[in-house]
């Protein structure tokens, strides 16, 4: 299966080398394609969309209402994980997302004939490696949120394969609850001085 990574971040970075050591082929892309990363061609974003079985939104949200719709013929009718939180570029959050909104809905409004599925929103880039996922023989958590059952049990499994802890948090509405998460992550990593070797551990007796 062939993860294409909206993206080049570290969280696109991240992630993808998980996905590989997990035996999955990976792109990555970026409006500025023609560099490379890592060990993987950086490609342009409509041909690692093209090319995905499975998409990862992994760029900043507040560029996703321009480039989305531009991506959304060759994401129809895939998965597309929502990785972004609503953040200004000061890491606050936007005032437009919140307790009746979330960047994930509205990644979906964006791609409607996509199977949108909200994960790994609540976990640093810093994190997504095989050892820091490992938290003291407990592993970070990826909540999983989508209205496609289907898709959201894909998305989990294949979390679990990456090395976390995959939890399904029902319809994608719950969006609006992992990223106001998210934001408290940022909240305690950043302004509270704990950085961002932490994580969520959803424990289950």
């Amino acid at each position: 299966m062939l993860i294409g990574f909206i993206g080049s971040g570290p969280v696109a970075q991240n992630l993808a080398k998980l996905a590989h050591s997990a035996g999955h082929d990976v792109a990555l892309s970026s409006r500025h394609h023609e560099k490379s990363l890592l060990d993987y061609e950086v490609t342009s974003f409509r041909v690692a969309a093209e090319r995905a079985d499975i998409a990862v939104i992994a760029v900043p949200y507040r560029v996703t209402s321009e480039l989305l719709p531009q991506l959304a013929h060759a994401l129809q009718g895939k998965i597309v994980i929502d990785a972004t939180n609503g953040l200004n570029e000061d890491y606050t959050p936007m005032a437009s997302i919140g307790l009746e909104a979330s960047a994930g809905e509205e990644i979906a409004r964006h791609l409607p004939k996509s199977r949108v599925v909200k994960a790994f929103n609540t976990v640093f880039a810093d994190i997504m490696s095989a050892e820091r996922l490992d938290r003291g023989g407990q592993r970070a958590t990826a909540f999983v949120a989508s209205n496609d059952a289907e898709a959201r049990s894909v998305v989990a499994k294949l979390a679990g394969d990456l090395g976390f802890d995959p939890v399904e948090a029902g319809p994608l509405a719950m969006a609006r609850h992992l990223e106001g998460m998210a934001h408290l992550n940022i909240q305690i990593a950043f302004r509270e001085g704990a950085g961002s070797n932490v994580a969520f551990v959803y424990h289950r007796a």
